[in-house]
């Protein structure tokens, strides 16, 4: 397909694109996979995707993680291929997940950087457990993040794909490293607050069956927000992630193949 035929449309000042006649075929998505790493320079965008082509096309943009962490601790896959996560309100079992599933996922990203923080070199610390017992704490009450293996990032550094400061900034920091308790909690929430104004924030809305939305995760904050159809409708959604390929991607820890299914 032509490049000429792709119709974009910005959806906030400093991110977000929408992307009509995208190229989604077979024999188009090494075409595809450059524009999405031209138009991710700039935004998370969405556009249309089906089947396997899903897969295939994530593929060309990197390495692709997978479920099998899961599996070894005992989670179940309804999905046929290990790199599809489900992510909708399907069980296994067929039926629809209770909480609520929320139809419209939320971003944030691209703010200005604080003046005083490129004149430190914070170094925050990631939990994937700590989220998750924030989320659940009765689920996860005999889990102690701590005891878990930690990952460490500067807390601002440049985005590789645009060239812009970024702030590596999600809610699975436990704390912040050289400062007090308190102090790593104050700052947190003041990032925090700064990043997710509503000036940083954009709704993208699902409209049709095959819809898809991709986004950096390296750059922005996602998470998902209550909608009419929670409860009533499923939702059968999939999610392919990419690995992080910049030299930024293991952050302050060296490589390792050791990877840890949540429990």
């Amino acid at each position: 397909m032509p490049i000429t035929e792709l119709h974009t449309k910005e959806l906030s000042p400093s991110f977000g694109i929408e992307a009509h006649n995208f190229p989604l075929q077979p024999d188009t998505l090494n075409q595809s996979a450059r524009l999405i790493e031209d138009l991710i320079k700039k935004a998370s965008f969405w556009g249309s995707l089906l089947g396997l082509i899903h897969i295939s096309l994530a593929r060309r943009l990197g390495e692709l993680d997978d479920f099998k962490p899961y599996h070894r601790a005992g989670r179940i896959n309804r999905l046929q291929y290990d790199e599809l996560f489900d992510v909708g309100n399907i069980e296994a079992n067929d039926s629809i997940v209770d909480p609520k599933f929320p139809r419209a996922p939320d971003w944030a990203g691209q703010c200005p950087l604080p003046p005083e923080l490129t004149e430190k070199d914070y170094v925050a610390c990631h939990s994937i457990l700590h989220i998750k017992k924030f989320a659940a704490p009765e689920h996860f009450a005999n889990i102690e993040p701590a005891d878990y293996p930690m990952v460490r990032h500067k807390l601002v550094q440049k985005h590789k794909p645009s060239g812009r400061m970024n702030l590596y900034l999600a809610m699975h920091i436990p704390h912040i490293e050289n400062l007090v308790p308190e102090g790593s909690k104050t700052l947190f929430e003041k990032l925090f607050d700064h990043a997710t104004q509503e000036k940083y924030r954009v709704v993208v809305e699902w409209e049709d069956v095959g819809d898809m939305v991709v986004w950096d995760n390296t750059c922005t904050m996602h998470c998902a927000m209550c909608g009419q159809f929670a409860y009533r409708y499923r939702r059968d959604m999939r999610r392919v992630t990419v690995h992080d390929g910049s030299s930024q991607a293991w952050g302050l820890e060296e490589r390792t193949d050791v990877r840890q299914g949540l429990p």
